[in-house]
């Protein structure tokens, strides 16, 4: 029952300190400002050259599902129901040049850069354990020349452990006899 409550302000100041929710806002800040870029692509740009095949903007593109679609200029009501297809082709156009530029300029040279990092890390992890298996092998041909030493697999008794012959006389042919 000496459990430390966490208050709610606390609880919302760990919330907001951490670093995924600072980078969302700041993605979100971001994005809408980068929206209002390619909605002005597509109404500057895209808009008056799909209008250039027709007679007007592609906003202004409409059909007319049920009587005549015609505006009272006195009172500014529609009689007729009007579909505004150009509206959503103006908005579609504005996704697909959102997605094309996120997808070229972030996506693909952020999946690229990984990739090579991802090489680049694997290389180092085959040179790493190639110089642990042959630093593995030194090792071992160390041990087997120890090993022979000791149970005299190498020329002459005693030779390389610096100790005479079973006598105390040094090992090996006496020269001047």
């Amino acid at each position: 029952m000496s459990e430390k409550k966490v208050s709610l302000l606390e609880g919302f100041k760990a919330f907001l300190m951490r670093g995924n929710v600072i980078d969302l806002a700041v993605a979100v800040v971001i994005g809408a400002a980068f929206t209002n870029i390619v909605n002005a692509v597509v109404k500057g740009i895209i808009n008056p050259l799909v209008g250039a095949f027709g007679t007007q903007d592609l906003d202004n593109y409409s059909s007319c599902l049920q009587g005549p679609c015609t505006t009272d200029p006195k009172t500014g009501e529609m009689d007729g129901i009007e579909i505004l297809w150009g509206s959503v082709l103006s908005a579609t156009l504005s996704f697909l040049i959102t997605a094309a530029v996120v997808y070229f300029l972030m996506v693909l040279p952020m999946a690229k850069y990984l990739a090579r990092r991802a090489a680049m890390q694997a290389a180092k992890e085959g040179v790493r354990e190639t110089i642990e298996v042959s630093e593995l092998e030194v090792l071992k041909e160390i041990r087997d020349a120890l090993v022979a030493q000791r149970t005299g697999g190498a020329p002459g008794p005693g030779a390389g452990d610096g100790s005479g012959g079973a006598d105390g006389t040094a090992a090996g042919p006496r020269e001047g006899r």
